[in-house]
């Protein structure tokens, strides 16, 4: 079978297409032949050296990827060869809290192999059915910008009907954030560097917009175009450079959603901006299992349909990665391995 193997150093020349020996499933786990992964900012840091310094080679990158079991161990009983499957990002984290393993059992890095490879083996437990409104593809983008979105909005959003939440960015987490925001009855503001993605993005259903380089000092904008007390929640992907105005947009006693750092991993802290108003700092890595089969029971109740910006082929690869490295997509990069689905 074929699999993209990161080997003998970082950097993109040492990122290839290696073939290896089809796996035999176990007791327990299911074999699947993936159909699609979907790029996520860390698979860029993977290959670049910057993710995790100390990673073991050779491995396989992406954490997220969906597909049709192909074969079942013993004592599988919850799917069968046919069954279109797509995986949850944190195979040790059943249910609550997050722990130490648990966190180390993500794919495609310091949890092993991830799923850009013809076969991939899961365990039974790590294993959702696709929804059938949709493609391989746009299940493959679920796992982790869909279930980091979901956790920051409903797990630990405390959002309520009429609340209201700003989503920094026009990426996969943002846009997924913002798709549950409205499923919750909140209205919504979406914050991008570029007019023309704002625009694109307007048939979800955005309440308002800003344009951040356009205005810089964008939590004023916040309390003049969404809410005048500030919002409930700020979906904070910036990192360095938009904290200050994430805890600025934020109504006393509401919550930023800590889980980016494109613009840097360090910022100072406005400690009265955050005493003084009660604003809560709240990290989000990921999910639980327990959280994705509750994402995807809202996934296909609501028929919510993930935004793909482009598919690539595998032997496309590093295209692939140098959209996600510039940074001009809206919703997420997808690589496709096998065409049906």
């Amino acid at each position: 079978m074929r699999a993209l193997v990161l080997d003998g150093g970082f950097g993109f020349e040492n990122l290839n297409i290696a073939e290896r020996a089809k796996p035999e499933p176990g007791p327990g786990e299911v074999l699947v032949r993936i159909g699609a992964v979907s790029l996520n900012y860390r698979d860029l840091l993977l290959v670049e050296g910057s993710y995790n310094p100390r990673q073991q080679m050779p491995v396989v990158p992406t954490c997220d990827g969906a597909g049709i079991v192909d074969a079942v161990g013993p004592s599988v009983t919850r799917f069968a060869p046919g069954d279109r499957v797509v995986n949850g990002i944190a195979e040790g984290w059943i249910d609550g809290p997050p722990d130490a393993l648990g966190l180390k059992t993500i794919r495609g890095g310091p949890g092993g192999d991830g799923f850009c490879a013809d076969y991939v083996l899961v365990p039974e437990r790590a294993l959702f059915a696709v929804p059938d409104h949709l493609s391989l593809a746009e299940a493959a983008t679920l796992p982790c910008a869909g279930i980091t979105a979901w956790c920051a909005v409903v797990e630990h959003g405390n959002l309520r009907p009429g609340g209201t939440v700003v989503v920094e960015g026009t990426g996969g987490v943002a846009l997924f954030a913002t798709q549950f925001a409205r499923i919750a009855g909140a209205r919504t503001m979406v914050l991008s560097s570029s007019n023309e993605k704002l625009d694109r993005i307007s048939e979800i259903g955005v309440d308002a917009t800003a344009n951040y380089v356009e205005v810089p000092e964008w939590s004023r904008a916040v309390r003049e175009r969404l809410d005048a007390d500030g919002a409930d929640l700020v979906i904070e992907l910036g990192g360095a450079a938009t904290l200050e105005n994430a805890m600025r947009s934020v109504k006393p006693g509401g919550t930023v959603a800590l889980i980016g750092n494109l613009s840097g991993s360090h910022a100072p802290l406005n400690l009265p901006l955050a005493v003084m108003r009660q604003v809560r700092l709240q990290g989000v890595t990921c999910g639980s299992l327990g959280d994705m089969a509750r994402m995807m029971a809202a996934v296909a109740t609501h028929r919510i349909k993930p935004w793909v910006h482009e598919i690539f082929p595998l032997d496309r690869y590093r295209d692939a990665f140098e959209l996600m490295r510039a940074g001009g997509h809206v919703g997420k990069i997808v690589i496709a391995l096998d065409s049906g689905g």
